[in-house]
């Protein structure tokens, strides 16, 4: 049994290691294995692809992509969403005074 264990834990750490070491790619690779790229992709995480050893475009899986580019809510949109605050508690923030700051001379 340990000799079983021992080969799964050596092979979850080769995939491990296959994640962080291939997600460069130079672009006649990217282009030559264009759907390794792709799965490795939507299974690893963004894969980084390099022109003339520069850094040139990220592909990202769909996911990754709609989750990049959703509209979130602002801070404004989450207060406005929020619970109604009491009364008072408006009218305490309303009549309090106009604080101006103080005069610098300049």
């Amino acid at each position: 049994m340990k000799s079983s264990s021992s080969s799964q834990e050596a092979a979850i750490v080769t995939n491990r290691d296959m994640v962080r070491v291939r997600s460069n790619w130079q672009l006649q690779d990217a282009k030559a294995r264009f759907s390794e790229l792709v799965k490795r992709a939507r299974k690893q995480g963004p894969q980084h692809v390099s022109v003339r050893g520069e850094p040139a475009v990220v592909v990202v899986s769909e996911e990754d992509f709609a989750r990049l580019t959703s509209s979130r809510p602002s801070i404004v949109d989450h207060i406005l969403e929020g619970e109604l605050w009491p009364d008072d508690l408006v009218d305490a923030i309303n009549a309090r005074p106009a604080d101006t700051g103080r005069d610098v001379a300049l």
